[in-house]
């Protein structure tokens, strides 16, 4: 993977962003380590590290679970002048529209159609519950500033409450990149639709229990 291409086209002009490989074996210590790097910023919401916690492990788990690759490359920066968090998420595996048609019911759709229905509630090729990108737009619509799903020729763009695909050159597998706001207080459990406890999770696994008393 050209991780050089990933930071030029979408970190350009940035500093100190991160950068994890991770696989099925090392996902859950990447993903704490990620996490637990976005807690050291204090000026972040907590309720929006709760629910995005949640949504970038599904993501995060979705390379291995989908793409038929074994690696996934993680890429984040947070702009403390912005009160923003940028994070990509990127395999070179079969990407969106092949992953879906595993599924006999989307076995015909196009590659615009697959980056669509991706999105949507328990869309999945079987392998999957089909939860974890619609809980990400669901915080994206919530906060996002901008949203980008690209894989094959296509790509998916949500900025200012609007989606739109269009043809705009190749990645080869599937490319999450989402900037979001940071600043503002959000029902996390919303976000995830009241199907789980978020805000719970993300306390027991990334708070330490003399610092609990301090979020309430």
């Amino acid at each position: 993977m050209d991780v050089a291409f990933l930071i030029d086209k979408y970190f350009k002009d940035t500093k100190k962003v991160s950068i994890d490989v991770f696989d099925a074996q090392t996902l859950n210590n990447v993903y704490r380590d990620v996490i637990n790097a976005m807690t050291s910023h204090f000026e972040i919401e907590v309720s929006v590290l709760q629910a995005l916690s949640y949504c970038l492990y599904e993501i995060m788990d979705n390379v291995h679970i989908h793409s038929g690759k074994p690696l996934g490359t993680a890429i984040t920066y947070y702009d403390n002048s912005q009160k923003a968090l940028s994070i990509l998420i990127a395999d070179d595996g079969m990407g969106v529209r092949a992953s879906l048609s595993e599924n006999e019911k989307y076995k015909n759709i196009t590659e615009a159609e697959a980056l669509k229905l991706c999105l949507e509630d328990n869309i999945t090729d079987g392998k999957g519950l089909g939860f974890g990108l619609y809980t990400t737009s669901r915080l994206v619509n919530r906060i996002g500033k901008e949203f980008i799903l690209h894989s094959g020729t296509h790509k998916l763009m949500i900025k200012d409450g609007e989606t739109s695909v269009i043809e705009n050159g190749f990645w080869q597998g599937t490319l999450i990149y989402m900037v979001i706001g940071t600043g503002v207080e959000i029902d996390p459990n919303q976000v995830v639709d009241h199907r789980a406890d978020v805000a719970e999770e993300y306390n027991e696994t990334f708070v330490e229990t003399s610092e609990l008393e301090s979020l309430w």
